[in-house]
């Protein structure tokens, strides 16, 4: 790593700390009036308030822009699972649009690599881990198929009709897929069963009379009165569509159900079916967590993707250098060709739009910057004008050039780094907070996330730093003219 790389890649904070260093180090050499300046900002507060609060609203936005942009890293660092190979079909960017055949499935479990990725011969083949069930050794083959399904949202009187995007995946076998991924399910809930459907048995309140009204006729001349009598009537249905799903599409769907979240047992309507959740997956800070889980063949059937869309291996090692071996071996040797990655590269991918967003918080920022400092340069201006005597007096007390344009200088470098503080702690606020936005490599497909909004070290140390130039620069001219005021001229 070169000198250059080692600098870009310290912390923010660390950066903040060599800024603030000069000004500390004028603070101990220096002779500068530091109880004039604190008069000074305290006796026009109404403008030091105004000028700070310019550099708030900056800062807080900001910090919560950026809280977006990490929110979004890290829910695509959490969304591969290191030793995992997501195969593709050859040439396809997004297993949206990639198709695979049963038999790629089938025999792509065997696939072995005895060279790297180098050519380089292997101490002893890789291949796809396996664990034992009911004492038969299974493949950690994930065979998927996932689907974007566009479903109407419930109508709010006065409001035109909405649709929102679905994300489904339809897995062969759950407890395999669990496992490939590292996914387990909340208490109280399990995968859905091998059939992926179930029925339920319900009363419906009220009954059916089965027995008619009025007297009956035993015989000629005889009649007896005659109650009617009802017995509960039973719906019976057997074709509920069993359905595990990440918390945060839960909590999607239970909107509709006036409910904070969807609960075990509840049953929701997409498509033309109804389906039936018998399972939460903890999978907070990936992908999965807005996705819902079904048996593949009937998502295939469901939303017309017969063929699988992805396949997912747990590799043996189940290490980074194990992953990128295994899928160098596949694209290069399996027939039908692949598509062949690590899934962590896969996800890494699928940045394009943080990317965008990341630059147009940059842009926002920049114009926003402008708008600040033009703000404290006016008032700096300003506080010169008020105080051109102040400025004779000092010089004439023996305070000299530079000393003046450091004690201006750092007047305006406090009014932006007060503002600053207070945008940082404003901006705090949005930690945790959740959003959706959408997961794309920019070539089209792409996944609605629901993500955490994050505010670390980094975001605050930026936060202030920026803060920090903004002051230096609004505040860097002003100070130049007023170092320029000859004494006796000021004193006039």
């Amino acid at each position: 790593m070169t000198p250059m790389q080692r600098l870009a890649a310290l912390p923010m904070w660390v950066w903040l700390v060599l800024a603030l260093t000069p000004f500390v180090a004028l603070l101990v050499i220096g002779k500068v009036p530091l109880r004039y300046n604190l008069r000074n900002l305290t006796v026009r507060w109404r403008t030091t308030v105004m000028t700070a609060m310019s550099f708030t609203i900056v800062i807080g936005l900001l910090v919560m822009m950026y809280a977006f942009v990490n929110g979004m890293a890290a829910l695509t660092e959490g969304s591969g699972r290191p030793g995992n190979v997501l195969v593709l079909a050859d040439g396809a960017t997004d297993e949206l649009f990639s198709s695979l055949t049963y038999s790629d499935a089938t025999n792509i479990e065997r696939e072995q690599a005895k060279t790297d990725a180098d050519g380089r011969p292997l101490p002893a083949p890789l291949g796809v881990a396996r664990v034992d069930r009911g004492g038969k050794p299974i493949a950690l083959c994930s065979l998927e198929t996932y689907a974007i399904v566009n479903q109407p949202m419930p109508v709010t009187p006065g409001q035109p009709p909405r649709r929102r995007f679905v994300q489904v995946r339809g897995v062969v076998d759950p407890d395999v897929s669990g496992r490939v991924h590292g996914l387990s399910l909340l208490p109280g809930g399990a995968w859905f069963s091998s059939a992926g459907v179930q029925g339920i048995v319900g009363k419906e309140v009220g009954g059916l009379p089965f027995l008619p009204v009025g007297p009956v006729s035993l015989f000629p001349g005889a009649t007896v009165p005659f109650f009617p009598l009802a017995l509960p009537r039973i719906d019976y249905q057997a074709n509920y569509i069993q359905a595990v799903m990440g918390e945060s599409a839960a909590r999607e769907l239970g909107r509709d159900a006036k409910k904070p979240m969807l609960e075990v047992g509840d049953v929701f309507e997409l498509g033309d079916r109804q389906w039936l959740l018998v399972g939460l997956m903890k999978s907070a800070g990936s992908t999965f967590d807005s996705e819902i889980w079904a048996k593949q063949a009937i998502v295939g059937e469901q939303f017309r993707k017969e063929s699988y869309t992805s396949i997912v291996l747990r590799t043996a090692d189940g290490t980074d250098a194990a992953a990128k071996t295994l899928a160098a071996h596949l694209t290069k040797n399996f027939r039908p060709a692949v598509q062949a990655l690590p899934e962590k590269e896969y996800y890494a991918k699928l940045t394009s739009t943080n990317e965008q967003f990341l630059w147009a918080i940059r842009f926002v920022a920049f114009v926003m910057a402008v708008g600040g400092i033009s703000g404290i340069m006016n008032t700096m201006f300003a506080a010169i004008s008020q105080r051109i005597k102040d400025i004779g007096v000092l010089r004439i007390l023996g305070y000299a050039r530079w000393q003046i344009l450091v004690s201006f200088l750092l007047e305006s470098v406090v009014i932006a780094l007060l503002g600053g503080m207070v945008g940082c702690l404003i901006g705090t606020i949005a930690d945790g907070w959740t959003a959706t936005s959408i997961l794309s490599g920019g070539q089209g497909g792409g996944k609605t996330v629901v993500l955490k909004l994050i505010v670390d070290a980094n975001i605050i140390a930026t936060g202030m730093l920026l803060a920090l130039a903004m002051g230096v620069l609004g505040g860097v001219v002003p100070s130049l003219s007023a170092m320029r005021l000859r004494p006796l001229d000021a004193v006039r």
